[in-house]
C-alpha cells in the first residue's frame, strides 16, 4: 500500500497511524519490523516527514477464522424471514475480536437464528450496527444481505429510531437540547474516540427524564451513530456517564460498566414497508440503582 504525505512536520508512525487503518502501536510495530519504507528505504518512527513523501509498507496478510455457534440464551423480540430484533444483554460483546473469541452475540446468533447476511463476512454476520459490550439493549440483525442493505442504508440517511436511557453525573442545566460535536480517534489514547476536528459529524439529542442530586436520567436520541458517540459527547459537555471507566468519573456508580440502555429501536421493514418500533425495559441492575437514586441512597 502507498500513501503520500501532504502535510509534513509529524513523526512517520503517527503519519501512518492518520493515514491508514493502522493504530499508532501498529504502526510502531510495522516500522520496527522493516515493512514501511520511506521514499524506497526504511526509517525510524521518530522520522518527520516530509511533503511529497511515498510511504510504502505491507499489510499483513488477513486470516479469515470461522467462528463456532454457541448454545447461549438470546433474548429475541422480533424475528420473520428478512431480520431479527434482539435485547443484548449487559456484558456480551457483539462480535468476536481479538481476546472475545468466543461468548459473543454472533456466536449466539449462529446458534439460534440459521440464516444471516454475508456482508461483514463470517466474523459479524447479520451485524447491521453495533452497541458497546457494557451498553445493554436492542439491535436489529439482517438475516439476507437485501434487508442488511436496506436497514444499513437508512441507518446512514439517519432515519432509524435510537433512543437509549443513560444515568449520568451532575444535574444538566437544560431539560433538553443537542450536542453536535465531530468524532474521531483520540490523538492521546488509542483505544478512546474524541472530540477532534478532523473527526466525522456526530449528532446526539437528549431529554431529562429525572433529576437526582448527584445524577440525571436521561432519553437520548442518536442523529448520528459514532463509535462511543453517547459516551464522548455527554462526557463532552461535562456530564459523563455514570459507570463509564473509560470516559468518566472514578468516583461513580457501582455496576457493571455504564449506565446506558439502548431502549428504543425502530426501522422501516425492508420488505413490506411497514414501520416498526420496540422497546424494551433495562437490565435489573440499571432499575435497582434507579430506585435507589430515588430513595437517596448513594
Amino acid at each position: 500500500m502507498e500513501v503520500i504525505i501532504k502535510d509534513a512536520g509529524i513523526r512517520l508512525d503517527k503519519a501512518l497511524a492518520e493515514l491508514t487503518t493502522l493504530s499508532r502501536s501498529q504502526a510502531n510495530d510495522a516500522i520496527k519490523s522493516g515493512m514501511v519504507k520511506v521514499n524506497g528505504e526504511i526509517k525510524k518512527a521518530k522520522y518527520t516527514v516530509r511533503v511529497g513523501d511515498l510511504i510504502t509498507y505491507e499489510e499483513p496478510e488477513q486470516v479469515e477464522l470461522e467462528y463456532l455457534a454457541e448454545d447461549i440464551p438470546l433474548d429475541i423480540i422480533y424475528e420473520d424471514a428478512d431480520l431479527a430484533v434482539v435485547n443484548k444483554p449487559q456484558g456480551m460483546v457483539v462480535h468476536p475480536s481479538a481476546g472475545h473469541l468466543s461468548g459473543t452475540l454472533v456466536n449466539a446468533l449462529l446458534y439460534h437464528i440459521k440464516d444471516l447476511s454475508t456482508i461483514n463476512g463470517v466474523v459479524r454476520p447479520g451485524i447491521v450496527h453495533r452497541i458497546d459490550k457494557d451498553t445493554s439493549g436492542l439491535l436489529m440483525i439482517a438475516k439476507n444481505d437485501k434487508a442488511h442493505q436496506t436497514l444499513a442504508a437508512e441507518l446512514k440517511d439517519k432515519k432509524s429510531l435510537r433512543k437509549y436511557l443513560a444515568i449520568v453525573h451532575g444535574n444538566l442545566p437544560n431539560n433538553h437540547g443537542t450536542i453536535e460535536a465531530p468524532i474521531g480517534r483520540s490523538e492521546k489514547d488509542r483505544k478512546k474516540q474524541a472530540i477532534t476536528a478532523r473527526g466525522k459529524p456526530a449528532i446526539t439529542h437528549f431529554q431529562v427524564l429525572e433529576r437526582f442530586a448527584n445524577y440525571t436520567l436521561v432519553e437520548l436520541r442518536l442523529e448520528t451513530g459514532r463509535t462511543h458517540q453517547i459516551r464522548v459527547h455527554m462526557a463532552y459537555i461535562g456530564h459523563p456517564l455514570a459507570g463509564d471507566s473509560l470516559y468518566g468519573s472514578r468516583k461513580t456508580l457501582k455496576g457493571k460498566g455504564q449506565f446506558l440502555h439502548a431502549e428504543t429501536l425502530g426501522f422501516t421493514h425492508p420488505t413490506s414497508g411497514e414501520l416498526l418500533e420496540f422497546s424494551v425495559e433495562p437490565p435489573a441492575i440499571f432499575k435497582e440503582t434507579l430506585e435507589k437514586l430515588r430513595q437517596n441512597k448513594f
